[in-house]
């Protein structure tokens, strides 16, 4: 990775793929149709059945350079995702995750915010539609500076396909971590903000598909029994600097309630939920998702919409 001060700085585009060619060949549609050049595409096949490299073969691609790379066995989102880190020679790079999209002018309207930004900002995010079955959802977070404080308290920022880190502070940093199973995306995040200020796009401008099983963020166990003790051992020292380690645990436990009560999990639910009240009172999802289980799915799906609005307001999204 090189950082670039050209007038107009390559930008490297990282899209981990594995077993979706169709979606695949999609979302690097939509990375050719972006407004801004110069771009490299760099896609990691994490061992897909069939070669990521046979599904792309018929796109045209223009004037975008494509490297494809695949691995000799399935390692994981993280794994994929770091190869691609390690190819990318922009001074820029965003991440595609194969089965989300962009608007034509996403990567344009990032750049211009880190040209027009100080040099202290690393992090460029956009706002994102959410495509579910039975409808969509825009979240445009306007989070922006110093944000470790606010990460730490469970403020969301973003996912993968919405950002775009300058390559300087992806060296000082270090990569995403590969032992998280979920929840990589914000720890990442949480590391890089120590070493830059973040800026938002306010547009939705990354489209997200939640149309399909088997996201790695719907797997509540390994988040509960693997993401959550992990996340908790590697930034509690930093969380009790900033006077945060209640906050901190509290807020994790916090997601892991609204994704036990998500997934029908209604009996860790509330484990989980009076954990985190005992942790930190002050939180009222926790109270408000307690009591929303207590009757499990019976009183559970009643209060679904209330408990929508309330996760929508806040929280840590995202795999």
């Amino acid at each position: 990775m090189n950082d670039s001060s050209m007038e107009t700085p390559l930008v490297s585009v990282v899209v981990p793929t594995y077993n979706r060619p169709e979606k695949l060949r999609r979302a690097v549609e939509t990375v050719r149709a972006q407004t801004y050049r110069p771009i490299e595409l760099v896609v990691v096949d994490d061992h897909s059945a069939e070669p990521a490299a046979d599904a792309l073969d018929e796109i045209a691609l223009d004037d975008i350079s494509l490297t494809v790379i695949r691995h000799e066995q399935n390692r994981g989102g993280n794994a994929a995702r770091n190869t691609g880190i390690r190819e990318s020679t922009g001074g820029f790079v965003a991440f595609l995750d194969d089965d989300d999209r962009w608007e034509p002018a996403k990567i344009q309207r990032q750049v211009e915010t880190f040209e027009a930004s100080p040099d202290s900002v690393g992090f460029v995010y956009t706002g994102s539609r959410y495509v579910y079955d039975d409808g969509e959802r825009v979240i445009c977070n306007d989070l922006s500076g110093d944000v470790t404080r606010a990460i730490l308290e469970g403020a969301s920022v973003a996912e993968f396909s919405a950002v775009m880190v300058r390559a300087s502070v992806i060296e000082a940093a270090g990569l995403p971590d590969e032992r998280f199973p979920s929840w990589q995306d914000q720890e990442w995040f949480l590391r890089l903000s120590l070493h830059c200020a973040f800026a938002a796009v306010e547009e939705p401008l990354t489209i997200r598909h939640w149309d399909h099983p088997g996201r790695i963020g719907q797997n509540f166990q390994k988040r509960r029994d693997v993401s959550f003790p992990l996340f908790v051992e590697k930034h509690r020292d930093l969380a009790a600097e900033y006077d945060l380690e209640q906050r901190f645990v509290a807020s994790l436990l916090e997601t892991l309630v609204i994704d036990a009560a998500q997934n029908g999990y209604y009996g860790d639910a509330r484990r989980l939920a009076v954990r985190a009240i005992r942790t930190d009172p002050t939180l009222p999802t926790p109270w408000l998702y307690l009591l929303s289980c207590l009757g499990g799915r019976v009183t559970y799906r009643p209060a679904q919409r209330l408990m929508a609005l309330v996760q929508s307001s806040g929280g840590r999204d995202g795999d």
